[in-house]
């Protein structure tokens, strides 16, 4: 079982259901999660100019969060997938399920090697891990410009 008590406990769980399950079954759950990503809602569907490219997925993937101004800073993500890519959707929705509505420092308390903890790495190559590991790395530094942003934006109200 992989270390998982420095995860958020949805992403937490995630992987212990993925390493509770044979390496086959790890791909048929990783399917079902790309079936519940959340469609782009409204104010983004068509304006894939205004989300963030994931280059290091091999099929294409867009993604963009938003940071509440809020106490905790909740973040909220969300992803562009096409439905013929179901390793990249499933990713995004093993982050979608595992780190949206958390706040802005749990989501960048998540350790880099995150995406090594779901024993996918024997299922899926290499290069489709480095996907995951590039949109986890995305989703932390965009919640860090907005926090970044909405700093600079109460420092210039107050000043």
């Amino acid at each position: 079982m992989p270390q998982t008590d420095d995860l958020p406990e949805a992403m937490a769980e995630l992987a212990q259901d993925f390493h509770a399950v044979s390496q086959q079954e790890r791909l048929q759950l990783l399917l079902e999660l790309s079936r519940e990503l959340p469609e782009l809602p409204e104010r983004y569907a068509g304006k894939l100019d205004s989300l963030e490219r994931v280059d290091e997925c091999q099929s294409p993937l867009f993604l963009t969060v938003e940071v509440g101004d809020d106490v905790g800073h909740t973040v909220h993500l969300f992803f562009d997938a096409p439905p013929e890519a179901p390793t990249t959707r499933g990713f995004a929705g093993i982050l979608h399920e595992g780190l949206d509505g958390l706040s802005a420092e749990q989501v960048l308390d998540v350790p880099d090697d995150a995406p090594y903890r779901f024993g996918l790495a024997e299922a899926v190559s290499p290069l489709r891990m480095r996907g995951m590991v590039g949109m986890l790395g995305r989703i932390k530094r965009q919640v860090r410009l907005r926090l970044e942003g909405a700093a600079l934006a109460a420092k210039e109200s107050s000043g």
